[in-house]
């Protein structure tokens, strides 16, 4: 899409300093744009780089705009007005309404006419689709499933019977929403499972990264907040609840019964386990192990950092000796209490 800067200006709300009637097509880096590209400085480090950038122009603050070669959008937020004008030159394609040949559609499944309908998709009883869904090629939708409008299933995600999807939600490849949970109960030796009767319930504008797994209730439901971003690779367990505008990175594992609350953020790697209450602005560092609940706002860590490895191996050989250290520690303690009581009363 082509659009002049100063109708990019005025929807993005924001200063243009140049010639507005400069046309840009695209995004790029300061590093490899060209003269219809649109680029953005979000670090003053960076600044060098706007020398010698071929940008038409560049999204960058106030504090940076006296670097300026070309035009420019000045932004209290480079990043975030870089994402919305990106949003505007690379749309999504408009979904065509329409079946392939190959989908198979249950009759008493109900398809908007706008929706499409891609090649080897399964669609059974009781589905509903809403305007303007995307349904890519090779996703299965189980008994019941509805999707709401403007919701896009990328290629081969699967929706398990009963799952609900919100409006304008984006599920990447492979994902795979409302398995049964895992829930066993011990019988001697054996292990019997436990029938999952939730649903799995996901908000608006959610979206869920290739191969990410959210497993249904098993009485009540699993439910995702309204803009939830979940990355790939991730498990969300049996009845978790995610508050609205959480974000989780990749391979992280939230055990079940979990609730998190809203606006938080889970770095990559993070584990954490069952019936546990995290609260509203909540943030985890990368591979934290979360075992005990965290109520209050915060940022909380947990992993420990890379060292060279022969420093690494001094201090897990220390490791070893920690309890040892410790009751050493108190008696000498214990010891320097009793010299200290023993010195008053002679002083006395």
């Amino acid at each position: 899409m082509e659009i002049r800067l100063g109708d990019l200006s005025a929807r993005l709300g924001v200063t243009l300093l140049g010639d507005g009637n400069v046309k840009v097509s695209r995004v790029a880096q300061l590093t490899n744009a060209d003269a219809r590209s649109l680029a953005f400085l979000g670090d003053s480090k960076y600044r060098r780089q706007l020398e010698t950038t071929a940008a038409g122009a560049v999204i960058l603050t106030e504090a940076d705009a006296g670097s300026r070669p070309i035009p420019v959008l000045l932004s209290d937020n480079p990043y975030l007005t870089f994402a919305r004008a990106a949003r505007i030159l690379h749309p999504d394609a408009p979904v065509i309404g329409g079946r392939h040949p190959s989908a198979l559609i249950d009759p008493a499944a109900q398809v908007d006419p706008s929706a499409w309908i891609g090649p080897l998709v399964v669609l059974e009883a009781g589905v509903l689709i809403g305007p303007r869904v995307f349904i890519g090629p090779g996703c299965i939708l189980g008994e019941g499933v509805r999707v709401d409008e403007d919701s896009r299933l990328m290629a081969r995600v699967t929706l398990c019977a009963g799952t609900l999807v919100g409006k304008r939600a984006l599920l990447h490849p492979g994902a795979v929403i409302g398995r049964e949970g895992f829930g066993f109960a011990r019988d001697g030796e054996r292990w019997i499972r436990i029938p999952q009767l939730g649903r799995t319930v996901l908000g608006d504008d959610v979206e869920i990264g290739a191969n990410t797994a959210v497993d249904r209730g098993a009485l009540g439901d699993t439910v995702i907040g309204h803009g939830v971003k979940l990355d790939n690779l991730i498990q969300i367990g049996h009845n978790v609840e995610i508050g609205d505008n959480t974000a989780i990175a990749g391979n992280a594992g939230i055990s079940g019964s979990t609730r998190i609350g809203r606006n938080c953020t889970i770095a990559g790697a993070v584990g954490i386990a069952g019936h546990l209450e995290i609260g509203d602005d909540v943030h985890f560092t990368g591979m934290a192990m979360v075992t005990r609940s965290f109520p209050e706002p915060g940022v909380y860590s947990g992993g420990i950092p890379a060292s060279p490895s022969m420093e690494w191996r001094r201090n897990v050989a220390r490791f070893r000796h920690l309890d040892e250290l410790t009751r050493r520690l108190k008696h000498l303690e214990s010891v320097m209490e009793t010299m200290k009581e023993t010195t008053e009363r002679g002083n006395s």
